[in-house]
């Protein structure tokens, strides 16, 4: 009787992914940095390249090629034609989009632990999007935060353009050595600089490389804390938001037993609110979770990202300490309030209550 050979393993070669080559963008480094996340793609080699040929044997194309067919693992939207968007969202889709549009719910639940399908994972892909998927694809569509017609007036105070991403992105087109430290006396460099690699394409391709490891760590530290930190924090924001008239008849004070990240929940149960409903203007919590901790009240800002508050602590108070200001606002236990009037202390919760609630009708 024979036997027959046991079956051999067939090798089969890691997916070949394809980008340009040439000048890179945050949207395509972050791409291929989310694909590289996925089984299917880990491990995979990437070919940058404008060469169709070239790109017509790779498993995945993005950012380049002038199709969008998923089908087809086809990611550009370079075309006249194209018009997608991220759901319930007006911006147009870059290849960073794209890839997070068909891949963000399997990458964050891989990542994370959660279900593919649970009500968690569809929270925190929305969130991702609006808090940093979007602004990419909106900068490499060259779509600007403010209609131009709102901003024709106004000029910047200051040049805050350097310190984003997408230009942290770009400086890494150019190719030049930087030291290892200002005293360095050796010839070692960061290994982006075409010193250490005489070939003009490896070098860009590691320039690249950096760049796509600068998007995605980035991406990933954003998903731990909105998983870790962001989403847990929702359901305590939710419970102090519903017992916000426990604390005055109109609502417009919020407590936290712990110290919680609340704004972007506050603004999110808001919106959901009735519009007549009165808003919250300071949001009370201790400074740590250690017993006798002194307590906290912060004006509401007008919007997440305004230094402007809804209601700042009355101007009587502001840069006042200890007994001077428990003095001038009748409240004892007073420790101090900011100058701006967004933020004062107390020694107790009870003490902070009282302040919170003589402000809101000063």
């Amino acid at each position: 009787m024979t036997t027959s050979p046991a079956p051999r393993r067939v090798k089969t070669s890691p997916p070949l992914i394809g980008t340009h080559n040439g000048h890179f963008h945050a949207d395509e480094a972050l791409a291929i940095y989310l694909l590289r996340l996925l089984p299917t793609y880990n491990p995979s080699t990437l070919l940058r390249t404008r060469d169709p040929s070239l790109l017509a044997n790779c498993h995945t194309v993005v950012d380049v090629g002038g199709e969008y067919d998923p089908a087809q693992n086809r990611y550009d939207h370079h075309q006249r034609t194209f018009d997608t968007t991220f759901p319930n969202k007006s911006t147009k889709l870059s290849s960073a989009g794209l890839v997070y549009l068909h891949f963000g719910k399997a990458i964050i639940a891989q990542r994370t632990g959660l279900h593919p399908e649970s009500e968690d994972v569809e929270i925190l892909w929305r969130k991702l999007y609006n808090e940093f998927i979007e602004a990419i694809d909106a900068n490499d569509n060259g779509i600007s935060v403010y209609p131009p017609s709102e901003t024709a007036n106004l000029s910047k105070r200051f040049n805050d353009s350097g310190i984003t991403l997408s230009s942290l992105v770009g400086d890494l087109n150019n190719d030049f050595s930087i030291s290892a430290t200002p005293e360095s006396t050796d010839h070692e460099t960061n290994d982006t600089s075409s010193a250490s690699n005489p070939d003009p394409q490896a070098a860009e391709d590691t320039r690249f490389l950096a760049a796509s490891n600068l998007m995605g760590t980035s991406f990933l530290r954003k998903l731990n804390g909105y998983h870790t930190s962001w989403l847990p924090a929702r359901s305590t924001a939710l419970a102090a938001y519903e017992k916000r008239h426990e604390n005055d008849p109109q609502g417009r004070i919020l407590l936290f037993r712990e110290p919680t990240p609340w704004k972007d929940h506050l603004y999110t149960f808001e919106s959901s609110s009735s519009p007549s409903a009165s808003k919250v203007l300071y949001v009370l919590y201790p400074e740590s979770g250690t017993p006798g901790a002194k307590w906290r009240i912060q004006a509401v800002p007008v919007s997440k990202d305004s230094f402007e508050s809804r209601k700042p602590l009355p101007e009587a108070w502001r840069g006042l300490r200890d007994e001077e200001l428990s003095a001038k606002s009748g409240v004892d236990g007073c420790v101090f309030v900011h100058a701006s009037g967004f933020i004062g202390g107390n020694g107790s919760e009870e003490g902070a209550r009282e302040m919170a609630r003589k402000a809101v009708d000063m």
